[in-house]
């Protein structure tokens, strides 16, 4: 009988390495898009994931700014804020956002995908950086483009 494999904290062999991807987000769907990132930086990729430790890799995003909403989601997507206050409820629609934020639909797009443990799920998405242009400062970490 074969053991399942569980990653641990304290082992940091070849195979916990984690790299740097890079995607361009033009004219890729945003739903479509967010599920690989997600699937990326939680570690699902790797044949050593485990749930309770983050093993995922770094994803870097650019052109987030040419990303595709399919529908009417610019006309009926709605992101919601609640400051806790009555009366604290802001609703703002999608092409608003992309006015101020552009980065931000994409943003919470993958953040909404995460764990719901909010540790794990805050060291994931702080492995995320996404980029409305086509620069970025990570050149030095050599990221690879990742298939989509």
């Amino acid at each position: 009988m074969q053991k399942s494999y569980l990653a641990k904290r304290s082992e940091r062999g070849a195979q916990w390495q984690q790299e740097w991807h890079v995607v361009d987000g033009t004219g890729q769907s945003l739903g479509r898009l967010a599920v690989k990132i997600a699937r990326v930086l939680q570690g699902k990729h790797k044949p050593c994931y485990t749930p309770h430790v983050d093993v995922g890799d770094y994803v870097v995003v650019i052109n987030s700014s040419k990303i595709l909403y399919t529908g009417k989601k610019m006309e009926q997507k709605l992101y919601r804020s609640y400051s806790g206050y009555p009366g604290g409820l802001k609703e703002q629609l999608l092409f608003k956002v992309l006015q101020r934020h552009p980065e931000k639909p994409l943003y919470e797009a993958v953040r909404r995908m995460m764990p719901k443990n909010n540790h794990m799920s805050r060291r994931m998405l702080g492995k995320l950086k996404i980029y409305t242009g086509a620069d970025h400062p990570h050149a030095a970490q050599n990221p690879k483009p990742l298939a989509l």
